[in-house]
């Protein structure tokens, strides 16, 4: 457990080069078009509030987890992103925080591997959790975006 924290600080204190990161990758995708609806600075800002937290974060109740998602995906649909982006935008940030971690981290022990996989165990659920939330926030904005056709088949 010890290596996890690590780690997890390893991240925290590196929350706003990480942010800056995700920005320019989020600006750069060809997979992201709609998320110039998105201000930067705010898209920064709550990813830079994750990763800062990262290990608050991990130990987060579901239901912490599921108020603040639910809020995103309200408000990307208010924003027009679709869905699909939306989802995009939330691997991409998982695997911004691993691409750091397997730079930055050097592990060359049997415990400190055990480490990496409870932290990226942890992670997984995280994110597994951020996208459904995500999701289902975006599905029940009141404003549904123009670019989401729902029909009565789903």
């Amino acid at each position: 457990m010890l290596l996890a924290y690590r780690l997890l600080r390893l991240v925290e204190t590196h929350a706003n080069a990480l942010a800056e990161a995700l920005l320019k990758k989020t600006q750069a995708s060809p997979l992201l078009p709609d998320y110039n609806n998105v201000p930067a600075e705010e898209l920064k800002q709550r990813v830079q509030e994750i990763y800062r937290h990262l290990a608050v974060w991990l130990r987060k109740s579901n239901s912490d987890i599921e108020k603040r998602y639910l809020e995103i995906g309200a408000q990307r649909a208010q924003q027009g992103v679709p869905l699909s982006q939306l989802v995009w935008a939330i691997v991409l940030t998982k695997n911004n925080l691993w691409e750091f971690l397997k730079k930055e981290a050097v592990l060359d022990r049997p415990a400190e591997i055990c480490g990496e996989l409870e932290v990226e165990e942890l992670l997984g659920q995280f994110f597994d959790r951020a996208i459904y939330y995500a999701a289902m926030g975006y599905e029940q904005s009141p404003a549904p975006n123009p670019k989401c056709k729902v029909t009565a088949a789903g």
